[in-house]
């Protein structure tokens, strides 16, 4: 399954160019609004799960972030994304690595996923996940996890995905992540079709 995973996006991000993938975003406007409700601040550490060729690690950066890490199945996505930062890129810590089989060395003060999670449509994947998570985010640290809403596409990038409203993502997180709070956001994609998110802030209480 994982190697099926790995290339399945080796191909998407070897072939297409930011401005044809479907989930391209310029401004992750949502996901830093919810960063700063975390109380965010130039010393947190961050993970981006999935993070791919997303602008996140951009704006960290602009932000004083130093301690960004990006994960991610292709390591196509990741180089370009070093490539767009240039110099600065040389501070950030790339991962190449399928999250369900990764082992966190450390504690992140936030981890963020948006749209990766939506694609383990296993229940084995989804449960090796939350462990990722359990053991990746420090005690008191914040989850920021994005899926396509009840309301959203049923598949992407050709692939089938979950859906989730905050209680189904609540239920499956699990006990030890309290959800802080969530928002709906409709996201275009660079043709204009609309996709249907929703974004949940979780804390780790334990």
């Amino acid at each position: 399954m994982e190697n099926s995973r790995t290339t399945h996006w080796e191909q998407v991000y070897s072939e297409k160019a930011d401005t044809e993938l479907s989930w391209h975003q310029e401004d992750p406007i949502v996901s830093l609004e919810l960063f700063d409700l975390a109380g965010a601040t130039s010393q947190s550490s961050v993970i981006d799960v999935g993070g791919g060729t997303s602008c996140l690690s951009t704006r960290l950066m602009e932000r004083g972030l130093r301690d960004v890490t990006v994960l991610d199945l292709s390591g196509a996505a990741l180089a370009s994304a070093q490539r767009r930062l240039g110099p600065i890129g040389e501070s950030i810590n790339w991962v190449v690595a399928d999250i369900t089989s990764w082992e966190p060395a450390r504690h992140y003060d936030i981890w963020h996923d948006r749209a990766a999670f939506h694609f383990l449509d296993d229940a084995d994947d989804r449960a090796a996940y939350v462990d990722r998570l359990s053991r990746g985010l420090r005690p008191g640290g914040h989850a920021v996890i994005a899926s396509f809403a009840t309301n959203g596409p049923k598949k992407c990038s050709g692939l089938p995905v979950m859906r989730y409203d905050p209680e189904t993502l609540a239920n499956t997180l699990g006990g030890a992540f309290a959800p802080v709070a969530f928002r709906s956001h409709v996201h275009f994609t660079p043709w204009g079709s609309a996709q249907s998110f929703q974004y949940g802030l979780f804390q780790k209480h334990r």
